[in-house]
């Protein structure tokens, strides 16, 4: 149970990083997975923090797609919450629940754990695969969400995954409209913005935010354009997304398949310095 003076900083934090989604001037989000690394980021001057539901995922020893408990997941936050000093939003899958008021406790909980935003996708993972929500049911679960943070005071900042790009859904003709549509809906429920992973085209980014009235979400990353041109394209926000974690977990494979094949450290050089990064996790 939180209490009321909680509660109220929880709410400044989302207000301050809501603030930070400005059309033009994206706000750049290195996602973090673990305590260490969301305090690399933030010393690297972050103006808010943001978790990787795969990066996380991994590192507690699950595979991404809804197989991480809820559990661990919220503990992850409260820690990462509680190492930093800026804003922490948390990627929390499809809110780790099958219906709206599972979403909600989920959401209540995250707000506990002090975080000032939530990402949620509108994606379930049956064993069959991944499997898109119909829009009626995304647009009750971000709605449940929106509701549960209200009641508690905090004007949680709610990013609305859309996947359609991301996993090639539907006809590519259609592709567009069916993912303004889905934007409509959500924004209309409750999601204060959207995140569209899956687009590096900038003709196709320019007409999603001319399209969409509220912050749009870019995943960036190799073969994705620029910040700079993002900014011009008028994107709100930018995200790293699990790319950060595989390019750390892509040194650990160099680096022992070195020692193993070669005897050799190369893949080493350039480490965080020990002293380095064991002050930062001095608080």
């Amino acid at each position: 149970m939180t209490t009321i003076d909680e509660n109220a900083a929880t709410a400044e934090r989302a207000r301050r990083f809501r603030e930070l989604h400005v059309p033009g001037t994206p706000l750049v989000l290195a996602n973090a997975w673990d305590v260490a690394s969301a305090r690399v980021v933030e010393e690297a001057g972050a103006a808010a923090v943001a978790t990787t539901s795969a990066g996380v995922a991994w590192a507690l020893g699950f595979p991404d797609g809804d197989r991480l408990p809820r559990e661990r997941a919220l503990d992850l936050v409260a820690r990462v919450v509680a190492a930093v000093a800026v804003p922490v939003t948390a990627d929390i899958e499809n809110g780790f629940a099958d219906k709206p008021d599972g979403v909600a406790e989920t959401v209540r909980r995250i707000v506990a754990a002090g975080a000032a935003g939530v990402n949620i996708e509108d994606m379930a993972y049956p064993d069959s695969g991944a499997t898109p929500l119909p829009i009626v049911e995304q647009a009750e679960r971000l709605a449940a969400a929106r509701a549960a943070a209200d009641a508690m005071g905090v004007p949680l900042y709610i990013n609305a995954r859309i996947d359609t790009y991301l996993r090639g859904l539907g006809d590519p003709d259609d592709r567009f409209a069916a993912t303004v549509q889905r934007a409509t809906a959500y924004l209309d429920s409750g999601a204060s913005g959207v995140f569209v992973p899956g687009i590096a085209d900038p003709e196709t980014i320019s007409a999603l935010v001319e399209a969409v009235d509220a912050p749009v979400n870019i995943m960036a990353g190799p073969g994705s354009p620029a910040i700079g041109e993002l900014a011009r394209l008028g994107v709100a926000r930018l995200s790293l997304g699990s790319s950060l974690a595989q390019a750390a977990y892509a040194v650990v494979r160099r680096a022992a398949r070195e020692a193993f094949t070669q005897g050799t450290y190369t893949a080493l050089e350039g480490a965080v310095d020990y002293g380095e990064l064991n002050a930062a996790l001095r608080r």
